[in-house]
């Protein structure tokens, strides 16, 4: 009964931002914020978006396209690539899942990454051990 209760939550309406308090007890990978400048390759188009967040699953950015759910796409952050497919959008906002999952190593590197342009577009240094933190 579990089971099949989930494959309709699932396969019901398209999940927006305004689910993701109730949908935080239901994730897989717990999430960190960033604050990231990227490029969103999708049907044969590039656009700038900017990481908001991301998991060893997926990604949530800021993006001025509109792209339906399940439309296939690669997101480029300059040191990686990963291939993903549109979950959710609403209001500019859009969720990723992605199709091989980043590991730890991956996500501290783009948590560095992010604190590294923050500092810079406040003018000021980061140590390199203040970007393993």
């Amino acid at each position: 009964m579990v089971r099949l209760r989930y494959r309709q939550d699932m396969a019901s309406s398209t999940p927006s931002p305004e689910d993701a308090a109730s949908d935080a007890d239901r994730r897989a990978y717990p999430r960190v914020e960033v604050a990231l400048p990227a490029f969103l390759q999708a049907d044969g188009e590039r656009h700038f978006v900017r990481i908001l967040d991301l998991s060893a699953g997926g990604a949530k950015l800021d993006c001025p396209a509109s792209l339906a759910s399940g439309t296939r796409v690669m997101l480029d952050c300059g040191t990686l690539g990963r291939a993903a497919v549109v979950r959710w959008q609403h209001a500019g906002v859009l969720g990723l899942c992605f199709d091989s999952e980043l590991d730890a190593r991956e996500i501290s590197a783009l948590m560095a990454r992010s604190k590294a342009v923050a500092a810079w577009r406040k003018g000021t240094r980061v140590a390199a051990g203040e970007l393993e933190q």
